[in-house]
């Protein structure tokens, strides 16, 4: 998932990229937002977009190329770019000064380029459109680094339980609405399915632990002053972590293979008929069903639950799109950001790429379908869906993996407050700068 891919590498060379862009962006123009060229439709915007969300793009962006010439004169130059070296490109983009007008920046590197003085703040821009009160707020947070909002919310997915309805019909239960009701589910089609895994827990996916902790009042980290310190060893915390791994320890629903699976290895058990529950992304039943075209009307899905009732919070990623600060041409650059996350072009790219428009009204759209594999996620992303700590030195600690370290840990036997305390001291050294 875009935004979940943020940050994959770690961005302790990043600071010293940024600090040469400063001149960069100063020789290039960038704090005065002014147009070049002249208004008679000789500007060209430069625009990169992330390459395989959206399997046949191409189409999309003739057609937004199109719009966009019609409203106003100008042309885009669309460039396609890999996720897997985005990051490393934006980098070197930013230091030598040679970055586009507008790109989607997954929702996990916008905060560590705004933060770096790379991105336009575009507070203002929304406000005076009147679009402030009508973004996801997941996504706005994801991209707001302290008053400033430097990614203009364009898609999103979150994650819900995808499960076996034929399973569930077999077992005899329904979607679970608590922690318990999970757990005594999970045991039930253990009992009627011996042969496969009620819900495996993946030690090597950070994204599956999350809702539980959430859920338990719990944070992964919090910001004081300015500083962030991990939460992790926090009561509320590890009661979440504790009650997630104990679907695997104490009730027996997962297997501990899982202990170092990613979560392309839950799509797998679960494509190959080996699960019945997974934690999974709102983009993947379609990939799954085209995986075994045998399980088409066997998968349903449901919000994860939370506690004693309600929602857990999910993680929220996609992409923003953001204008560079050394763009010479900002204001032309915002009704193109306009266009693509608004309106048509918005529930169009959502529809094309199954993923959820950044926008409240489409997202409540969404929302209410029959179709049973978008309205759970869509509730979930609606109702409660949470970003991960907005600081660049989060991607250090997703470098390092140390909410998955800490999970294989504990899914391998190390008690639950000693593995939390190891973690937090790992993610309060790279907070301190120490890594």
């Amino acid at each position: 998932m875009p935004g979940s891919r943020g940050a994959r590498r770690s961005t302790v060379r990043v600071a010293a990229l940024l600090a040469a862009s400063a001149l960069a962006l100063t020789a290039c123009g960038g704090s005065g937002g002014g147009e070049a060229a002249d208004a008679g439709g000789d500007r060209t915007l430069t625009v990169w977009i992330m390459e395989g969300t959206n399997p046949d793009a191409r189409p999309f962006f003739d057609e937004l190329a199109t719009a966009f010439r019609n409203q106003t004169g100008a042309a885009l130059d669309v460039q396609y770019v890999p996720w897997a070296s985005a990051h490393d490109k934006f980098v070197t983009a930013i230091a030598g000064g040679t970055t586009p007008d507008v790109a989607e920046v997954g929702t996990t590197w916008t905060g560590e380029f705004g933060d770096a003085g790379a991105l336009a703040d575009l507070t203002a821009r929304v406000q005076q459109a009147g679009l402030s009160d009508g973004l996801v707020t997941g996504l706005t947070e994801a991209g707001t680094v302290g008053d400033a909002l430097y990614g203009m919310p364009w898609y999103a997915g979150v994650r819900s339980i995808v499960y076996r309805t034929d399973v569930f019909t077999e077992a005899g239960v329904t979607p679970p609405t608590t922690w318990d009701e999970l757990a005594a589910v999970g045991e039930k089609i253990k009992a009627a399915r011996p042969d496969m895994i009620p819900f495996p827990v993946a030690g090597d996916n950070e994204y599956g632990v999350y809702p539980f902790i959430w859920g338990a009042g719990g944070e992964i980290a919090t910001q004081n002053g300015g500083n962030w310190t991990s939460a992790l060893d926090t009561p509320q915390a590890r009661q979440g972590i504790q009650a997630y791994a104990d679907l695997a320890l104490k009730h027996g629903l997962s297997t501990p293979a899982a202990a170092t699976w990613k979560e392309t290895d839950l799509q797998d058990a679960f494509a190959k008929g080996q699960a019945a529950m997974i934690i999974s992304g709102s983009w993947t039943p379609k990939a799954i069903i085209e995986a075994a075209p045998d399980l088409q009307g066997k998968i349903g899905a449901f919000p994860i639950p939370g506690p004693t009732g309600g929602l857990a919070p999910s993680f929220l990623g996609g992409s923003h799109l953001s204008i560079f600060e050394a763009s010479p041409n900002q204001d032309l650059a915002w009704q193109l950001v306009q266009l693509m996350s608004t309106g048509d072009f918005a529930e169009k790219w959502g529809t094309e790429s199954s993923f959820f428009p950044g926008t409240t009204a489409l997202l409540q759209e969404a929302a209410q379908s029959s179709d049973p594999l978008v309205a759970p996620f869509a509730k979930q992303m609606v109702e409660a869906g949470r970003s991960v700590p907005v600081t660049p030195l989060y991607g250090q600690v997703q470098g390092k993996k140390t909410v998955q370290a800490m999970m294989a840990a504990i899914l391998n036997g190390t008690p639950v407050d000693q593995a939390t305390s190891s973690a937090a001291a790992e993610m309060n050294q790279i907070f301190a700068g120490g890594a």
